[in-house]
């Protein structure tokens, strides 16, 4: 039975995600940021195990990732699902906001990775799955930081899809589209009408549907499978 470590993993598209990848038989790990409340309730739920550390933070990582291992073993699934928004205009975004998300969307991508790859190699088996966006495709007005860290996600996912191809290690990245979460339940009702106009397919998604795809990425079968990113937007954006 494979170890699976979803970060963000306590809320939202991460909790769907680790919920699924527990249903196929992975152990599984979520790392959350922040939010003990949620965290704790998840874990209760689920009885997926929750660790809190900052992505952002490389040392972090790495005491987070052998806290995880000590109680599961060698960690063979990433996936890097941890992310926020800072939303501002470019003229009004200050060098925080830029910085903050950068560190925490592609730098934890990149924190994480690091900690986890070594053994990935040595072990010759591992999947990498990054959690990008569609707007880190089609850009968003009011997101240079976020569709920027989107962006480079699936520039870093290409770059170590061919580090890793010989050892038996994937990398892949998913790009979903406005899904129901929390962060887009926030949205007002206006701007959320706004949204659903812009989908063919007329609605969010759900992060069910986002998860199994996930759990594809991380299996046997998906193997010959690396370096794409698989789009899930109803139709919002093709490329």
């Amino acid at each position: 039975m494979r170890a699976a470590l979803v970060t963000g993993g306590t809320a939202g598209i991460g909790a769907a995600t680790a919920e699924a990848l527990q249903a196929a038989g992975y152990r599984v790990a979520a790392n959350y940021g922040g939010n003990q409340q949620v965290a704790e309730a998840f874990t209760a739920r689920t009885g997926i195990l929750a660790f809190q550390w900052n992505v952002a933070d490389l040392a972090a990582c790495e005491a987070g990732v052998a806290r995880v291992q000590a109680a599961l073993g060698p960690i063979d699934v990433l996936v890097n699902n941890a992310g926020i928004t800072r939303d501002a205009v470019l003229h009004k975004m200050t060098a925080g906001q830029w910085k903050e998300v950068l560190d925490v969307n592609l730098g934890g991508c990149f924190n994480m990775c690091r900690v986890v790859i070594e053994g990935m190699r040595e072990r010759r088996f591992g999947r990498v799955i990054n959690m990008s966006s569609v707007n880190g495709l089609s850009g968003q007005a009011g997101q240079t930081n976020y569709a920027a860290s989107k962006a480079g996600l699936i520039g870093f996912t290409k770059a170590l899809a061919l580090e890793g191809a010989s050892r038996n290690i994937t990398a892949n990245a998913i790009a979903p589209g406005y899904t129901d979460t929390a962060m887009v339940s926030a949205v007002r009702p206006e701007v959320l009408d706004q949204i659903l106009k812009a989908v063919p397919s007329g609605r969010l998604a759900r992060p069910a549907e986002i998860a199994r795809c996930v759990v594809f990425l991380a299996s046997d079968e998906a193997g010959f499978i690396t370096g794409i990113t698989l789009s899930i937007n109803g139709g919002k954006y093709l490329a």
